[in-house]
């Protein structure tokens, strides 16, 4: 496996791989890799090519400096996993590379309204740091496929339409989310939670399992108000409970009673905070 700190150097070993006719598979992550990360390695593995994974804590999409600077690092074990499970190429880039002309440049790309909805709405500007360093890094690596997970969903969204948007040419693949056994959401912010927070927080997984069933016979309001009390009873404060078309992520209403809807969730866990989503109906 490749370790690649330089742009200069990604590229010249690309050029020469290129020259295999095999497909690149990229996979963006920000590090303190778990299972869910392995998710995505396998599955870029499945297109027989060359897989890169990259390594960058992307300051833009950050809300808050102490949650920036409070994100997990755990360098050395992250290379040795992604070794371990078939990367190819590890790209650690400094901030440097992936914004030599500094982070406050626009990106010719709007999100539209997903970029008021909830994560948009409770992290004004997150999405213009996500697509700013996913867009840049498409540019280093000019893969042929990018695999994401689906735990990100809106981010997910973001990304497909940014790449409708500008017509970059890039396949996305996504991967479904991995759980812990007791239900909770694989995630780097995991590390974070106190030990009582971290047994409360299955609470997010349950609460969504619950909708699906009062979905058969109760409304999507009342659905999503015994949701949202059942994560508040556990001693998590949600910041939102939605229930959305999967591939609008527009809410819900009532009155629409068939076809597929995504439940998605945002709660803290004391000072840590956890999103998840899962179809509540087909």
């Amino acid at each position: 496996m490749l370790i690649i700190n330089e742009s200069r150097e990604l590229n010249s070993f690309l050029s020469l791989f290129e020259l295999t006719g095999l497909k690149v598979a990229f996979v963006p992550t920000m590090g303190a890799l778990h299972q869910g990360h392995i998710a995505l390695i396998r599955k870029a593995n499945q297109s027989g090519g060359l897989v890169v994974c990259s390594i960058f804590i992307n300051p833009t999409q950050f809300n808050k400096t102490e949650d920036f600077e409070k994100y997990p690092v755990q360098a050395e074990s992250d290379i040795d996993l992604l070794k371990a499970n078939g990367c190819d190429v590890v790209f650690l880039p400094k901030k440097e590379e992936i914004y030599p002309n500094g982070t406050d440049y626009d990106l010719p790309f709007d999100p539209g309204y997903l970029d008021d909805i909830m994560e948009g709405k409770f992290r004004p500007g997150h999405f213009k740091g996500v697509a700013q360093v996913v867009y840049r890094l498409l540019e280093l690596v000019q893969p042929h496929e990018l695999v994401m997970g689906e735990k990100d969903f809106q981010q997910v969204a973001v990304i497909r339409k940014m790449i409708a948007d500008m017509e970059l040419g890039v396949e996305l693949v996504t991967c479904r989310t991995v759980r812990e056994k007791d239900g909770l959401a694989m995630s780097s912010r995991n590390l974070l939670l106190k030990a009582d927070y971290r047994e409360k927080a299955t609470v997010i997984y349950q609460s969504m399992v619950e909708c699906r069933e009062n979905l058969k016979s109760m409304k999507a309001s009342q659905a999503k108000k015994m949701a949202i009390e059942k994560i508040e009873s556990a001693g998590l404060k949600p910041e939102y409970f939605e229930l959305v078309d999967p591939f609008t992520l527009l809410s819900i209403s009532d009155e629409q009673t068939k076809g597929p809807v995504q439940a998605c969730v945002a709660a803290w866990a004391g000072n840590v905070r956890l999103i998840d989503n899962m179809p509540v109906r087909h």
